[in-house]
């Protein structure tokens, strides 16, 4: 679930008088200045009157009997940023949702359950689910209505439409919200696992694949690309247990392609989220842990079931991308890093500009790059040229763009790039698994993971001066929990811990849509 839909909402909505806040309510303050979690922090200062999703705000929207306008978004979301800018710092629209809503700002990564029953609503009215999105949940907890990024002109009127409706038919909108969430309590039927199942499905699961297959360039859909490592693993799987000669071809073309295109950082290895066109070439320049890590341990892996030596070493520029970008000096590693700069410009980080090149590169480092990275072409980048193979490299040239990525490196490392410092258990137990299977190629990988080990197993390890409850692992936050810290920063740390993490889960939670309040997300 990603990415967004531009369309107007699918309501046909009634406009009346909007309900005066009562007078006794005392004003809503924007809670999320300061917070621990680099996302939420971001919207610290927006006019919008952010709250968390905890039981006193639930509290509040059943006592002023208002919707909870709830937006989950995450640090490196890039259209995120974009709403951010144009609807949440607007102080009109801020005015109305401070007024009519009870607003509520959601860093995905932290309520994860909350995340996944939206995206499922969402993918159930809208067809469609991604980030930001932003619901309309009634004060009993079911959603009402969601959309994804909305244009500040049509969110506006869409607030105040909602608005108007919930003082009219605020009954049929409880009604019906409640009739769309499934049966409490209702559970997928018990059935062994036979043989005739299994197959059965994997016969399913292959049928949609070849559905999908982007047999031209690899990967799947036709419209933007993302690595999808999960369904990609389970194809390795396939391959190992039943080898074929039309999946190994296209296993071989989506790593290739993800490898020699875009949607992988020549310059400092590790892959971005995702490329906005079918062919891997224009990324979205955000970059995830549990991407790389995945990836990381998806290319040591094919390098040996398809017989291509070299996925190895894109392996390592992956897991060097980790431990340089992501690793945090205590130990563990960072959620991600954004697709702006610091200035906010998107990509500005990855991007170079053929003069620079030329000054910086010797004159035939700098021929080769010209013909491979395409610098003679229109720019399709606003702040310049993206290092990748857009021209297949010749045996004496690629020993030169590589000397261009030696040189180029440092210089970029100079440059600004805004990352989310929180260390979760769950991804670092991802990094973990990447860098012990990598212990394989190069014995020197089990330092990094003998590092993580502690942080993600025994609670030991951890910084002098931080409290059990500020840590992940048993002795405080549990396995799953997460350590808010801002890295380096004055703030606070705080310990989302299993059991809120944990109990906002479908199998906690019945009732996936409903929200259940009483199940997690409240005890933060």
């Amino acid at each position: 679930m990603s990415g967004f839909e531009r369309r107007p909402a699918r309501f046909t909505l009634l406009l009346i008088l909007l309900l005066p806040v009562p007078a006794s309510a005392a004003p809503l303050v924007n809670q999320l200045a300061d917070h621990p979690s680099p996302y939420l922090a971001l919207h610290g200062h927006d006019p919008v009157a952010w709250q968390e999703w905890n039981a006193a705000t639930i509290a509040r929207a059943r006592r002023e009997n208002k919707l909870l306008f709830v937006s989950v978004g995450y640090f490196a979301c890039h259209w995120c940023h974009v709403m951010q800018r144009e609807s949440y710092r607007n102080p009109h629209i801020a005015a109305l949702l401070n007024r009519d809503f009870i607003p509520v700002k959601v860093d995905r990564e932290l309520n994860t359950g909350l995340d996944d029953a939206l995206q499922t609503f969402s993918a159930r009215l809208q067809g469609a689910a991604g980030w930001p999105l932003n619901a309309f949940v009634t004060p009993e907890g079911y959603p009402a209505f969601v959309v994804l990024y909305v244009p500040p002109d049509g969110f506006q009127t869409l607030l105040t439409q909602l608005s108007a409706r919930w003082a009219s038919e605020q009954a049929d909108i409880r009604r019906l919200a409640a009739l769309a969430a499934p049966p409490r309590g209702a559970r997928p039927a018990d059935a062994p696992l036979t043989a005739a199942r299994s197959a059965k499905a994997w016969e399913r699961f292959m049928a949609g694949v070849w559905q999908e297959a982007d047999t031209l360039h690899g990967g799947f859909g036709q419209v933007s690309k993302f690595p999808m490592a999960p369904q990609l693993s389970a194809l390795l799987d396939r391959q190992a247990q039943h080898p074929d000669a039309g999946l190994a071809d296209f296993l071989r073309l989506t790593f290739d392609q993800m490898a020699v295109r875009g949607m992988r950082d020549h310059i400092g290895g590790g892959f971005f989220r995702y490329t906005v066109d079918p062919g891997w070439d224009t990324p979205h320049f955000e970059k995830m842990l549990y991407d790389n890590a995945h990836l990381a341990m998806l290319y040591q892996r094919a390098a040996t079931l398809l017989d291509r030596p070299r996925y190895r070493e894109i392996a390592r520029g992956t897991l060097g991308f980790m431990r340089d970008e992501l690793g945090d000096a205590n130990g563990g590693f960072y959620s991600s890093t954004s697709a702006v700069d610091a200035a906010g410009r998107e990509g500005a980080t990855y991007l170079w500009e053929p003069d620079e090149l030329q000054r910086r590169l010797p004159p035939e480092v700098y021929a080769a790059v010209r013909r491979v990275w395409r610098l003679d072409v229109p720019r399709s980048l606003e702040a310049g040229y993206l290092p990748a193979e857009y021209v297949s490299p010749t045996a004496d040239e690629r020993p030169l763009l590589a000397e261009a990525a030696r040189i180029l490196y440092p210089l970029r490392r100079g440059r600004s790039l805004p990352k989310d410092d929180k260390l979760n258990a769950g991804l670092n137990g991802l990094a973990l698994s990447a860098f012990s299977q990598a212990s394989r190629l190069d014995p020197g990988y089990r330092r990094e993971a003998d590092r993580l080990f502690p942080l993600d197993a025994a609670g030991q390890g951890r910084p002098a001066g931080e409290s059990d409850g500020a840590w992940p692992g048993p002795a405080g936050c549990g396995a799953g929990g997460l350590r808010l810290c801002g890295a380096g920063s004055a703030r606070p740390c705080r310990c989302h811990g299993q059991r809120t993490i944990a109990r906002t889960g479908p199998a906690a939670c019945p009732d996936r849509l409903a929200l259940v309040l009483a199940c997690g997300g409240l005890e933060a």
